[in-house]
Order: C-alpha cells, then sequence, then structure tokens
C-alpha cells in the first residue's frame, strides 16, 4: 500500500519541500510539497527525479575490494579489516600525511556525515583534507576569513527588500542562489523586477536568468576583477561616502581607495568590453537605490582572479552602506552564533600549509589542484592512501587525466559512494552507502548554522526508505573505519568508545539490517543543546517551522570576530595579490582576440551527480556539446553538428559544435560534469559526453594564489575542426600527445 511523507531534498542548497510516495521500500513518487512553510509547493525537474538517480540496477549494495585487479564482493569485516589493517601500515611506515581524505558536495548536503569525516581524519592526525570547494567555492571563503574574521561569514542579498542587484557569473534560474535557499528563483526574480527593483545580469552568455528578469550586460570571461576595479572606482568617484560609519565600523578604506585610482571605466572597458557609460549606468542605479547588492556566484570563482574580484565586491557593499543594512547584504544567524564559536574553539580556522606551493588552508583543507603532485612527489608527507567521500574527483577536478594517473599510484584508495562513479573504477575498495532517503536529517550547515535561507526555517526527516543490501551511513562507516585502523575519532578514546557503544546498543534487536550509530539521537542532541527542542517534535511540524526573521544592523560592531570587531577592508594578502593585477591586465590586452571557454548548465545536469537517469541524457541529450557564437564558427570553418578539436596546454577533447547566438563573440561554453564512458553506471557510461576539465591545467603555479582554486572557467582555448583518426562516434578526450 502507497504511502506518502513529507521530507526535503538535499541535492542543492535550496533544501525544496516534498511529498514522497512509498510503495514497499522503494519510493515511486515525488512531487513538491504544497504546505512547506519556505518552498511552498516548488522544486526543480532534478529534485523531483532523484529517486531514479538511487534506483538503478548499478546501484552499490555491497563492499567492493580490488582483488588481482579486478573489484569483487567482500563482506563488511573483510574491507574494513583491509583498510584497517592498510591505514595503520601507512601511518606507521610514512605518517599520519600520508593519509588523505577529499570530501565532495554531496557530502556537504547532510549534518553528520561531514562531521564525522573530519573526525576520522582528526583521530588519524592528518593535514591532508581537500575539498570540492577548491574548484568553486574557497575564493569566498578565503575573503570571509581576512574580511571578516571568519569563512563561513558569507554576507547574502536580501532579495525582499532591495531595490537594485547586480549579478556577476551566476544564474540562479538554473544553478540556484549559491549558500543562499531561495525557493522558486525565477519567480523571485519575477517578483523582484514587478515591484519596481533594478537588476543586471553581467555574464559572458546571454543566461536564462536574464532572459526572465533584468538587463543583459556583456562581459568577456575572466575580466571580472577588472569589473569590479572600475566599479569601485566609479563609486567612489561619484558616491556621497559616510566616512565617518566606515571609520567606525571598518579599517583600510585609504588603501582600498588608492588601489580603485589606476581604473577608470574607460581603462578596463578594453579587457571587460562593457563600455564606460554601461558601468557608470550599473553604478549609477546601485548608488541611487534605496539597498543594493552585488552578488556573484561560480563564473566569478573560478576565474584566476576569485579571490581578488569577491574580496572588491564585498568592499563596495560594505562602503556603500549596504552591508548589514534592510534591502542591501545580510549576515543572518542558524542555530547558533557560528562564527563566535568558531572563534572560541579554532574551529575552520587552521593556518597549515600544504607541501606542494605551501598553500594556507581553507576551511582546513589543501587546494584540490595539487592533490595530484602531492601523490607524485616523493618525499616527507607524501600522500599514500586516499579516502573519497560523497565526490567524484575524476570528473570534477583539473586536468582530471593526470590525476587518474596519480590515483593509480595510492597504495589505498577508498571511495564512499551510492553508484560506482569514475573514481570508484580505479579505487582500491567502494563502500556503499545510503542515500539522501535513507537517512534521518536536518537542513545542513549553512541553513542550520548560518542563517542563510531567504525565509528561516528548521525542518526535520526521517529515513523514507531503509537501506538495501549492505549499504551504510558515512557516519557509521567513519565509526568501523576508526575502529578497525586502531585511532579514535577526534583523537578522543571516549567518543570513540561511545559510538562504538552506541552503535552496538542501537542495533540490538534489528537482526537483518546493517549496524548503525543512532543518528536520530544525535540530531536530537543537536537540537536540544541549540534549545530548538527534539527532534522528534520537530518532526510533528512536517512542513518545518518557522524561524525569527533575519536582524539587519545585528553584524557590525557587535558579530564581527577580528579582535578589533571591524571590517578589514585591505587585507595585506589581498593588498599584495593586487599587485599583479597590472601584468593581468597586460596579458588580457595581449589575448584579446582568443578564445575562452566557460561552463554551462542545463536544467537536467546537476554537476556530475544525474547523468544516470535515462530521461535525462537520451537522444539528443547523450552529450555536451561546445557552445560557438555563429560568427566564432564561421572564423573556424564551423558548422552545427561538426565536431570540433579544443585544445589548451593541458589537453584536447573532440566535441560536436552547437551555434549560439546568446554567446558573447570570442566566448565559448562546454558544459561540465560529463565524461562516464569509465564508470560502471549503466546508462551515464553509454552517454559521449567529454570531461571538460581534462582542458584546465592543475599544479601550484597554476592555482589561484590565496584559495587554492584551480582556473575551471574563462580559460584560453584553441578551437579547429576534428582531425586525425579519434573515433567520432565516441568524442572523448584526446591527450596532447594525440592531438
Amino acid at each position: 500500500m502507497a504511502e506518502t511523507v513529507q521530507t526535503f531534498c538535499r541535492i542543492c542548497e535550496a533544501l525544496c519541500g516534498l511529498e514522497v510516495t512509498v510503495e514497499g521500500d522503494r519510493v515511486v513518487d515525488i512531487k513538491p510539497d504544497d504546505d512547506h512553510v519556505a518552498t511552498r509547493g516548488y522544486a526543480c525537474l532534478k529534485g523531483l527525479k532523484q529517486h531514479r538517480m538511487y534506483d538503478t540496477p548499478d546501484r552499490l549494495l555491497y563492499p567492493m575490494q580490488r582483488v588481482d585487479g579486478e573489484l569483487q564482493r567482500v563482506s563488511w569485516d573483510e574491507a574494513l579489516g583491509s583498510i584497517g589493517s592498510k591505514v595503520r601500515k601507512l601511518i606507521d611506515n610514512h605518517g599520519s600525511d600520508s593519509i588523505a581524505m577529499y570530501v565532495g558536495t554531496a557530502a556537504g548536503f547532510g549534518v553528520l556525515h561531514p562531521v564525522f569525516a573530519q573526525g576520522f581524519m582528526q583521530g588519524v592526525g592528518s593535514a591532508s583534507m581537500f575539498s570540492s570547494a577548491t574548484q568553486d567555492c574557497a575564493n569566498k571563503f578565503s575573503v570571509a576569513r581576512e574580511v571578516y574574521g571568519f569563512p563561513f561569514t558569507q554576507p547574502f542579498p536580501d532579495l525582499e527588500n532591495l531595490d537594485c542587484l547586480i549579478i556577476v557569473g551566476a544564474n540562479p534560474a538554473i544553478s540556484k542562489w549559491s549558500f543562499l535557499q531561495v525557493s522558486n528563483p525565477i519567480r523571485r526574480l519575477k517578483e523582484i523586477e514587478a515591484r519596481g527593483a533594478k537588476i543586471f545580469v553581467v555574464d559572458p552568455r546571454r543566461t536564462e536568468t536574464a532572459k526572465v528578469a533584468g538587463e543583459h550586460v556583456f562581459i568577456r570571461p575572466n575580466t571580472d576583477v577588472f569589473f569590479y576595479l572600475s566599479f569601485l572606482h566609479e563609486f567612489l568617484a561619484t558616491a556621497e561616502i559616510d566616512r565617518a560609519r566606515i571609520d567606525e565600523y571598518m579599517t583600510g578604506f585609504d588603501e582600498l581607495y588608492r588601489i580603485s585610482e589606476a581604473w577608470p571605466p574607460e581603462r578596463t572597458a578594453e579587457v571587460t568590453r562593457i563600455p564606460a557609460d554601461t558601468l557608470r549606468e550599473l553604478v549609477r542605479a546601485y548608488r541611487e537605490a534605496k539597498g543594493a547588492a552585488l552578488y556573484c556566484s561560480t563564473g566569478v570563482n573560478m576565474g584566476t582572479n576569485g579571490s581578488l574580484a569577491f574580496w572588491l565586491q564585498e568592499c563596495i557593499n560594505a562602503i556603500s552602506g549596504n552591508l548589514d543594512c534592510t534591502g542591501g547584504t545580510l549576515v543572518s544567524t542558524g542555530i547558533i552564533d557560528f562564527a563566535a564559536f568558531g572563534k572560541k574553539t579554532g574551529v575552520l580556522l587552521s593556518e597549515k600549509q600544504s607541501r606542494i606551493g605551501q598553500f594556507q588552508t581553507v576551511n582546513d583543507s589543501m587546494p584540490g589542484g595539487i592533490l595530484a603532485d602531492e601523490i607524485l612527489t616523493p618525499g616527507d608527507r607524501q600522500i599514500k592512501a586516499l579516502f573519497v567521500t560523497g565526490g567524484n574527483p575524476l570528473i570534477t577536478m583539473a586536468n582530471s587525466e593526470r590525476l587518474r594517473d596519480a590515483f593509480k599510484e595510492l597504495e589505498l584508495l577508498v571511495v564512499l559512494d551510492i553508484q560506482p562513479s569514475e573514481t570508484a573504477s580505479v579505487a582500491t575498495h567502494v563502500l556503499p552507502c545510503t542515500s539522501p532517503f535513507q537517512r534521518p536529517d536536518l537542513p545542513f550547515v549553512f541553513p542550520l548554522m548560518l542563517g542563510l535561507q531567504m525565509k528561516p526555517y528548521l525542518q526535520a526527516t526521517r529515513a523514507v526508505i531503509p537501506p538495501q543490501g549492505e549499504q551504510r551511513d558515512e557516519a557509521s562507516i567513519y565509526v568501523d573505519i576508526a575502529k578497525a585502523s586502531g585511532i579514535n575519532l577526534w583523537g578522543s578514546a571516549a567518543a570513540q568508545r561511545t559510538f562504538e557503544a552506541a552503535k552496538a546498543l542501537s542495533s540490538i534487536g534489528k537482526r537483518g539490517q546493517q549496524p548503525s550509530i543512532p543518528q536520530e539521537l544525535l540530531l536530537s542532541g543537536l537540537l536540544r543543546a541549540t534549545k530548538q527542542g527534539s527532534f522528534k517534535k520537530l518532526l510533528k511540524e512536517k512542513h518545518g517551522r518557522l524561524r525569527p526573521q533575519h536582524d539587519p544592523g545585528s553584524f557590525l560592531g557587535k558579530r564581527v570576530i577580528h579582535d578589533d570587531r571591524k571590517v578589514h577592508l585591505a587585507p595585506e594578502v589581498f593588498v599584495t595579490q593586487a599587485q599583479k593585477l597590472e601584468a593581468d591586465f597586460q596579458l588580457e590586452l595581449d589575448t584579446k582576440d582568443k578564445l575562452k571557454l566557460i561552463t554551462k548548465r542545463a536544467i537536467t545536469t546537476h554537476n556530475s551527480w544525474t547523468h544516470n537517469i535515462d530521461e535525462f541524457v537520451s537522444k539528443q541529450r547523450g552529450t555536451n556539446h561546445l557552445y560557438m557564437h555563429p560568427e566564432d564558427a564561421a572564423r573556424a570553418g564551423l558548422s552545427e553538428g561538426d565536431l570540433a578539436d579544443v585544445s589548451t596546454e593541458t589537453g584536447a577533447v573532440r566535441i560536436p559544435v552547437k551555434l549560439l547566438s546568446e554567446l558573447m563573440p570570442g566566448s565559448v561554453a562546454l558544459p561540465h560534469g560529463w565524461g562516464h564512458q569509465d564508470s560502471k553506471m549503466g546508462v551515464a557510461s553509454k552517454t559521449t559526453g567529454v570531461n571538460v576539465n581534462l582542458l584546465a591545467a592543475d599544479g601550484p603555479d597554476k592555482l589561484e594564489r590565496v584559495s587554492g582554486m584551480a582556473n575551471l572557467t574563462g580559460f584560453l582555448v584553441e578551437v579547429k575542426p576534428a582531425a586525425g583518426a579519434l573515433d567520432a562516434g565516441h568524442w572523448s578526450g584526446i591527450s596532447a600527445a594525440e592531438r
């Protein structure tokens, strides 16, 4: 008999309320929750079809271990014993830092998974932590740490009240709002415009967002930092600056002013292609609005100057009087003041450096772009083992072909996942995990601890369906791996013994089920500790519980955690980095006639996750394409449907062409997340798309210095008609040697 239950989606920040219909142990239908307190009947196509991804014939059910070169099914005891003995041996012979971990995006959308993964690494005593943040958002964390004192202090636009919104390098109509939970982004954009507010979308492509609302402004890829410099220059030249407010709440204004002086709009127009008059129009709208916000996302983040660009954006929002004000940008709190907690405990504030390149950690993580070097370079702290949890780095990271070669050199590669990904295909061990529908949960850290929600609320969910086969939740798996490795989670013997005992007790009487820690009890403890009541009580409010609204004016001078309680407008690291801008500007002038590549999303794809759903990748959707402006295609001798070879110094791919007049001439677009031919996923492995990250460079000299991010968008490419003997029916990546 079918049963309908309320839960919420956990594949992105939107966390849409869902009604899930269950028959037996299977989800058979998903609909939006019309009565949800915040999302009110909205959910995207990917969220409504996600059960197709979780319920496939190739879903991981049992532990696998590589034996004689092949992954074979083994028992949990065998897998854990093998992993644990290898971890102990590597620590003894090579030290704790020889054990590394990569935490992917999927891990971040749960509460317990990332906490226990971090606990395991702390127990090992290793600083070799890597995460997907250095692919798309570490610049925001590094800037926040320097400017506000804490990496998770992330101001967000007050969409309910602003009069001017300038969106740079973001496409919320398709990708949702980065970090911020906003229900039904298209409707929200239309509502903003309908009340008379001005919206500008600054992007190399006339995106879906630009089509929905506002005025579109073309910008040449990877020149965002120069846009922000001129925006700052023009604002300072024309606005009435409240210097008393700035001096009360901020430091470094004079240094910031000095940096902006050399960048009038006429100068930067040479590289951004934004006419000076157009930029002045944007500044005028921003300056005259009762409340305004500049907002950016991955199109800015993943460029060569992502940290400098975001730093300038935050400074403009601050000195204009919009930070911490109604209609500007807000800094909220979740169920605790997480920044104050971080300052007190040191959480996310470590200052360790990488062995390769001497990069400082961001959110306790090293740059993913040096992971291959850390594996392949002999010496002290060389990585010998890697745990990959909730991620698929062989698709998502720069120079992924070189990374694949590095992974093959590891003595231990343990992948925790729900499906047999590309990374799992080269693993020594693959451990089957539960899906979001198979575990209890609360909203993840951004809404829960930071209040990054347009409409603040809390919600709890139980597991909608039970695990299948021998699937286990990741938190329980890390308790088991720690025990097998002879280490203690978080370095605490008491914590380790407690969780082992709790797992044993919670498994009593549950014959035929996999052992698990009492997840609901732990989540309830978190709620009780923060005075939110019990998990069970929150469950009764099945459509969510509204929390107090945001409190403008509660941040400046009160919750900034620098010792002087002020926002730092000119941290030394950014002032120093700004010295390279003249050289970067000259490089842009020297390469102004060359093509630059950007990424592009589709409504049916979500990072590298959803390519195993047949209806999402059927027929013409079975590959990605190189999108070209008709003028650029004609110059290259290419037409619609032709195969093109796209190359950089790092690698090359062969891909069919689609013409797209919505692109800025000089820009080409290649959607990311494709290239699953080496996976064991039945549907995804038959797609013919290519991995754009085969083109992106890794290594310490190729990374953005402040955040350690790789340059995954806006880089130079050469595009030619396909030539040579590569199988045109496969369209796979081709190495530099094959070009």
